[in-house]
């Protein structure tokens, strides 16, 4: 069955197209017209606008396009979705905002020393990955995806702990206390190792762990998540079996296998480009240290 049936606005959120619209326009003009408005600031660069826009972009295809929509009638797609709205976007968007626009936003009174302990290398690894497993206990996954603003709240708190898990890595501010070096090759293998547990779960499962995938009472009051009530009660609908040949427990193992590897892509990306910063900073250091060396040499004779 064509999930066309759903209707246009459960499949293309054009109201989420609106928000990102005004997001996107927002932040072009706080970065570039709006600049002299903060103490300190820099020309938008060209790396930055492109980052921006792709995260936007895929925001939009992860959270309104379609994959949404099938990310609530086949466990593949909810973990593509996953892995690539808490791996990637997170990233992009902090590389993409200038420094400048992120200092008095994380310094702001309440927000300050919320930030400053959830971005702790050690608290960030045990919250972002303690809350995405706690996620997907089928007791609580059912209990969430059936609670449109229980889900809102779990899914904008597990972002801002995303954003969290990768300020140490990725941030660009000038008096930054993240790590670097080995510790943040460390610091990317211990967050492959904490998030194995919930994919491990999935993958090795032999019988359907989730009854908003298997259960049709269940999938339906799930499915009021992005389609309307109205919609849904004018449908014949028996369950998610009508739109995917493949069996739950093949789904669901399917699911955990994709997460698995866009988590393994992401983080051996990084952790390639972490090698070689720090491999160059080495033979950086090296190299003034020979020159010092032979400077002092010189000195003496």
């Amino acid at each position: 069955m064509p999930i066309s049936i759903f209707g246009f606005p459960a499949l293309w959120s054009p109201y989420f197209i609106v928000v990102l619209l005004l997001i996107t326009i927002l932040f072009f003009l706080t970065a570039a017209k709006w600049r002299g408005g903060f103490k300190e600031s820099e020309p938008l660069t060209k790396r930055q606008a492109v980052l921006f826009l792709a995260a936007v972009l895929i925001l939009y295809a992860v959270k309104g396009s379609p994959l949404d929509l099938m990310g609530h009638i086949m466990m593949t797609y909810h973990m593509v979705q996953m892995a690539v709205l808490y791996l990637v976007v997170p990233p992009l968007f902090i590389k993409a905002i200038p420094w400048w626009i992120w200092k008095p936003a994380i310094e702001a009174p309440v927000i300050k020393h919320i930030f400053s302990f959830a971005t702790r290398p050690l608290i960030a690894l045990i919250l972002f990955n303690g809350m995405f497993s706690f996620y997907h206990i089928p007791l609580i996954f059912d209990f969430i995806k059936m609670n449109e603003a229980l889900h809102s709240l779990y899914t904008v708190v597990l972002f801002f702990l995303a954003i969290c898990m990768w300020w140490p890595l990725v941030n660009e501010q000038p008096e930054s206390k993240g790590i670097d070096g080995l510790k943040k090759i460390g610091y990317i293998f211990a967050n492959g190792v904490l998030l194995t547990p919930a994919c491990a779960l999935i993958i090795f499962a032999s019988t359907p762990l989730y009854e908003t995938y298997s259960n049709g009472a269940a999938w339906l009051q799930a499915m009021e998540l992005c389609v309307p009530a109205s919609t849904l009660s004018g449908l014949n609908l028996s369950g998610p079996e009508l739109f995917s040949s493949m069996a739950v427990v093949e789904d669901q193992k399917t699911g955990g296998i994709v997460m698995k590897i866009i988590q393994e892509i992401v983080y051996g990306f990084v952790l390639a480009q972490v090698f070689f910063e720090w491999f160059r900073k080495e033979e950086e250091d090296a190299d003034k240290i020979t020159e010092a060396a032979l400077a002092r040499h010189n000195h003496i004779q």
